[in-house]
């Protein structure tokens, strides 16, 4: 066998977060030089609501674990049969992490040396891609009474053990197995399991302080990998290395592809206002041009707020911009390509005389009264057209669904005109929303995410017009 004394564990939870989800069963199997001497499993009671996914998932309801033991009562026999024993599990610090809060919490400390047998099918099988429990139960015939049930999941990993040890030298074995247990880095202050309960599918995940204040959110279409990542030495820059030292609790929120993730990741941080995101500042509201004609002398192009506006009433606004510097600058250089004058594009104050870029060959003259305003403010509309907001490509609003196999998630994005109405998870909540759907309301980073969505080559297929 792999060591001496193995106690092999597998545990059921109400979520992936060990910190504030409970276990609902466990199940052990001890084993002492490769003979199995204790099977033990019991419910527990969590002591809060098993959500319903996760019960459709397991198969472990409320009330079947409504006379069953809290983890207190359960305590003394989980730790007498990982006595002397290496804590065996499958993505073993997530099994691990939920046991260890649970001690925490009455005040106890659990320590155990522990074995992930993800990491030992890695090492011993780098041929293939994939080593999830699925994944082993297929390639080595395991057999498995009950899939993502306590003791029916502990068992295959007790087959999966006895096949390896079977199959190689015990020199490859022993290389395996201290890859198997090697502990991953993290900061001294984030708890046990938590970056293990993260899953493999898309969302946005949140970085907190230790006074519990938000410093980086992000996005991944993989949220365990990303943010393995950052707390992996032989990758983090020195950027992220600052950051996850100062990390004390990692959140997630799930999302069913990469768009409902870069949605999510934009609104939060405006929001939350971490202090590692580039963000907005308060003071900094987005604005368009709209042309003056009326307008003889003086500049022709006022500012026309965006946030939060209709963009069906903006036939004539040109430009989106979140700062004066970035529109004047946008401003300059079109006057510098095409002699338009600063002073009636209001980048500079009006004066008498000629203005300055026309001393220099930069402006035709309007300024000077050698080119006609109408001239002038034609050719100025001319360029204005590049600045526009895409045309939206529909009569109406839209629907684009994504779904993730992996998690099984769905979602479905609503938008009109470059505006999200919302993101449900289903047919039924989209009637809903559809019922009575909120007003238009635009936002600058929102356009800009779902116009690069949609130059995506296979961004069509998953839109669909609405009646």
């Amino acid at each position: 066998m792999l060591a001496p004394k193995l106690a092999f564990i597998d545990v059921e939870t109400t979520g992936a977060n060990p910190v504030v989800d409970r276990i609902t069963e466990i199940a052990v199997l001890r084993v002492e030089n490769g003979e199995l001497v204790e099977r033990w499993s019991s419910l527990v009671n969590p002591g809060m609501p098993i959500p319903a996914n996760i019960q459709a998932l397991v198969g472990i309801t409320d009330e079947m674990v409504v006379d069953a033991p809290v983890f207190a009562e359960l305590a003394d026999r989980v730790r007498a049969l990982f006595a002397g024993c290496i804590f065996v599990a499958h993505n073993a610090r997530f099994d691990y992490g939920f046991i260890k809060n649970e001690f925490q919490r009455l005040g106890q400390d659990f320590d155990a040396p522990v074995m992930c047998t993800v990491k030992l099918s890695r090492a011993l099988f780098p041929q293939h891609h994939r080593h999830g429990l699925d994944a082993l139960i297929e390639r080595h015939g395991l057999t498995c009474t009950a899939r993502h049930r306590a003791m029916g999941d502990t068992e295959a990993l007790l087959q999966f053990a006895q096949i390896v040890t079977d199959k190689f030298e015990r020199d490859v074995l022993d290389m395996a197995i201290v890859k198997a247990m090697k502990a991953p880095s993290r900061p001294a202050g984030l708890p046990e399991g938590v970056l293990e309960g993260l899953p493999e599918g898309p969302g946005v995940y949140l970085f907190y302080d230790e006074h519990d204040q938000p410093i980086l959110i992000g996005k991944s279409v993989s949220l365990r990998s990303r943010v393995m990542g950052y707390f992996s030495t032989e990758h983090r820059n020195g950027k992220e290395a600052k950051i996850t030292q100062q990390v004390r609790r990692v959140d997630w929120q799930v999302t069913a592809g990469e768009l409902g993730a870069t949605l999510l990741e934009s609104s939060l941080v405006k929001t939350l206002k971490p202090v590692g995101n580039r963000h907005p500042g308060a003071s900094e509201a987005v604005f368009g041009f709209r042309y003056d004609p009326v307008r003889k002398r003086g500049p022709v192009l006022l500012r026309q707020a965006l946030d939060g506006g209709d963009p069906a009433e903006w036939a004539g606004v040109y430009g989106s911009f979140r700062s004066k510097k970035e529109a004047d600058n946008t401003l300059r250089q079109l006057a510098a390509l095409y002699k338009l004058c600063p002073r009636r594009i209001g980048i500079e104050p009006w004066g008498e005389g000629a203005c300055q870029a026309h001393h220099m060959k930069r402006c035709a003259g309007v300024c000077a009264g050698k080119e006609d305003l109408a001239e002038h403010d034609a050719r100025l509309l001319k360029v204005l057209e590049s600045l526009r907001l895409k045309r939206w490509p529909w009569d109406g609003p839209v629907t684009i669904r994504e779904h993730h196999a992996g998690t099984g998630r769905s979602e479905i994005h609503v938008f009109d005109r470059w505006c999200l109405l919302g993101s449900v998870p289903d047919d039924a909540a989209l009637a809903q929303l559809l019922a009575a759907p909120p007003a238009r309301a635009f936002d600058l980073d929102t356009y800009r995410i779902l116009v690069r969505w949609l130059d995506a080559p296979t961004a069509g297929a998953t839109v669909t017009p609405l009646a």
